[in-house]
């Protein structure tokens, strides 16, 4: 919902990090004086629901509120909980008629105070599913925030110094017939800040500028935002999710991504577009796909994810990608396709005419045919192809191999069968498969349509099949999906993946206007198991913005606290002869309101991260089984990074996941010895991290 009113740079003034941003605009300061107490500004009346229906609320119009708006049952309809309700009652828009039922709520008058806050939960829908906040002189909407396609509620906060002292009131807007608004715990004063001694992470739309950024300006944003990882690649505003097109061409790293710049969800696909010098910091290019269809929002065809490579005649940086068509609104056109697009300069694409250069999928294809992946064979000297597909009853991955001379090569392919098929217990449809060698063996990595796991699979290749010598899961985390390969000029074998997945509801930093984040760098090795494993490249040491903390040799008995950040780097080594107790565990994010836990268990070499206590993002708890190291030390590097956690293990384990604070007071890293028994560091040093935004 657009605003009447002059945007105000709400989210600086409540960090009151900074009084003058570098794009030269004004922050606002948040007063801190006693006219935003409680007993002063006590807000709307009935603010919880706890009275158990709309006493001190007004039905404006419709039928979706009425006795039974009020509950003490949370949906499951969007996503699991903890639900996060203060007190027993809150209020959801479906309860009294359905989904199907419209209409409006308005709240008492009340006088604004500096700030005010609610939780939020239900399905985003900015136009017509929101809460807002209205002046009522004149009837002008300041401000409106929609929710987040979950169930679970989320705490907004809004800096209403404007407004401090005027007659307000707020509004519950549901004209939508397909989904529902949930509201709980409104609060004024300084109160809205705090739960006790815990201060809120500052979240909501309205405090997230998004007309006539600059560069800078944008960059100078991201700072700011509490959910938002700085030295990961994310967008400023709008949806990303698969890596695609990774290249280095012209001597720069080329990061393309799926892309949704109208909402922070899944849509017609764009090609966002970023640039590195090294690997690590990033700048952002013109968007170099856009959907065929533009001018129709229900139309959801567009261009899906693909590969990048360098035409060796012409040098030409050539993007290979999906063409996908709605069917719906397009009955007679072929569903999914291969095309292709080029650019001289590495910024401006044009589509190929002769688009589709596979004009349809080979036998075996029911379930899909899409993400073509370019590779050069060295054993048979040309380039060919794997395309994710699925007979319906598995999945697999399809094999071309191109046909035309030396200038056409990329644009001429010829079918030569199913690479590797699966047994059906990992999907039925194999998503943005990447198939290499590496030094005597070739790797295949795909995503698993239903459970959204990314696979690799190690063994060997003769030209037409794979056989497969060992399986495993790329990434044991959470939060891993849609992985893209590529070799450097250095000749490394590197790989980004998307962290985040499509079997959760959790995605807060929907309420500030994105979604989506990229992995950092990885570079991929074949393990002393034969397996594949990853560590971060070695230029994520460019991203320290101060020195290292190195804390020595260090014996762990207790708890051992090693720093207070959510932007670091932190890398141990721990010497397990020395080691007496039964695990160690080490605390991220962690104040005494939340946290994520990295466990170690000695007896059975097991990792396991556990987030059921760590905030808005997804709960659970994730193992992976780590290698006996032979020298008895093992090593993790973890990069801490706002709402992103990567974990990296010696022996090639990687593990993955989102973690959303609610509380600023959440940056400890500590370290707790188990069962009253040592654990023996060789070293643990912390290092600062700064932007990757050039």
């Amino acid at each position: 919902m657009t605003k009447t009113t002059p945007y105000k740079n709400a989210l600086v003034g409540l960090l009151s990090l900074a009084s003058v941003l570098p794009d030269g605009t004004t922050a606002s300061v948040l007063p801190r004086t006693a006219e935003c107490q409680r007993n002063q500004y006590p807000g709307p009346k009935n603010p919880s629901f706890e009275t158990g229906d709309l006493s001190g609320w007004t039905v404006v119009n419709g039928a979706a509120f009425g006795k039974s708006s009020v509950t003490t049952t949370a949906s499951s309809q969007l996503g699991t909980g903890p639900f996060n309700q203060v007190g027993k009652q809150f209020l959801s828009t479906n309860l009294q008629d359905g989904e199907a039922a419209t209409g409006t709520l308005r709240s008492s008058t009340f006088k604004a105070s500096s700030v005010m806050s609610f939780l939020i939960g239900g399905n985003y829908d900015p136009a017509n599913l929101y809460v807002g906040l209205v002046l009522e002189k004149d009837g002008t909407l300041l401000f409106s925030q929609t929710a987040t396609n979950d169930e679970a509620l989320i705490r907004i906060v809004w800096d209403t110094s404007a407004y401090a002292g005027q007659n307000v009131y707020m509004v519950v807007v549901d004209t939508s017939t397909t989904g529902h608004i949930s509201l709980d715990d409104v609060r004024t004063g300084c109160h809205a800040l705090k739960d006790g001694s815990h201060t809120f992470n500052i979240l909501g739309q309205s405090n997230q500028p998004t007309k006539n950024l600059t560069a800078l300006a944008a960059a100078s944003r991201y700072a700011v935002d509490p959910t938002r990882p700085q030295y990961h690649y994310t967008p400023y505003q709008g949806w990303i999710n698969d890596p695609a097109g990774l290249i280095q061409w012209g001597g720069k790293y080329h990061l393309f991504n799926q892309f949704n710049p109208v909402a922070p969800l899944w849509g017609p696909m764009y090609w966002s577009h970023a640039e590195s010098t090294d690997a690590v910091h990033w700048r952002d290019l013109p968007v170099a796909l856009t959907p065929p269809y533009v001018n129709n929002t229900q139309d959801t065809s567009g261009r899906y994810t693909g590969s990048a490579v360098k035409n060796q005649d012409t040098g030409a940086l050539q993007l290979i990608y999906t063409d996908a068509t709605n069917v719906t609104y397009h009955p007679h056109a072929v569903p999914e396709v291969v095309s292709s697009a080029v650019s001289t300069d590495g910024i401006h694409f044009d589509l190929y005419n002769g688009n589709p250069i596979v004009a349809e999928a080979p036998p075996n294809s029911a379930a899909g045919f899409r993400d073509p992946k370019v590779f050069w064979d060295p054993t048979a000297n040309n380039w060919k192809m794997v395309v994710g597909s699925g007979d319906g009853h598995t999945g697999n991955v399809q094999l071309y191999k191109s046909t035309g001379p030396s200038s056409s090569e990329l644009l001429s392919w010829e079918y030569v069968g199913v690479l590797h098929q699966g047994d059906g217990s990992r999907g039925i449809m194999w998503e943005c498969p990447n198939f290499f060698p590496i030094d005597d063996k070739w790797v295949l990595f795909y995503g698993q349509d239903k459970g959204f796991k990314g696979w690799y699979e190690v063994g060997s290749f003769n030209g037409t099949t794979f056989v497969s010598e060992k399986l495993g899961l790329f990434d044991s985390g959470p939060d891993s999906y849609a992985t893209q390969w590529f070799v450097d000029d250095a000749g490394r074998n590197l790989a980004v993946t998307w962290i985040n997945n499509w079997n959760t509801t959790k995605w807060p930093s929907r309420v500030n206007g994105w979604a989506g984040t990229q992995s950092i760098m990885r570079e991929l090795f074949i393990r002393e198991d034969g397996g594949l494993g990853q560590k971060p490249v070695e230029e994520v040491s460019l991203l320290a913005s101060g020195p290292a903390k190195s804390l020595g040799q260090t014996d762990v008995y207790g708890t051992y606290e090693v720093g207070f950040t959510d932007t670091a780097r932190l890398q141990a080594t721990v010497d397990l002869a020395a080691s007496d107790a039964p695990a160690f565990t080490i605390e991220l994010f962690a104040s005494s309101a939340e946290s994520t836990s990295l466990v170690y268990n000695f007896a059975n070499r097991s990792l396991t991260i556990d987030t059921t206590q760590a905030g808005y993002g997804q709960a659970g708890t994730w193992e992976a089984t780590i290698a006996k190291p032979a020298n008895n030390r093992l090593s993790l590097d973890i990069l801490i990074d706002r709402s992103s956690i990567e974990v990296f293990v010696g022996d090639g384990t990687a593990m993955t996941v989102r973690v959303f604070p609610r509380y600023q007071e959440s940056k400890n890293i500590r370290i707790t010895s188990d069962g009253g028994k040592k654990t023996v560091f060789d070293d643990i040093v912390l290092t600062p991290m700064g932007s990757a935004w050039e």
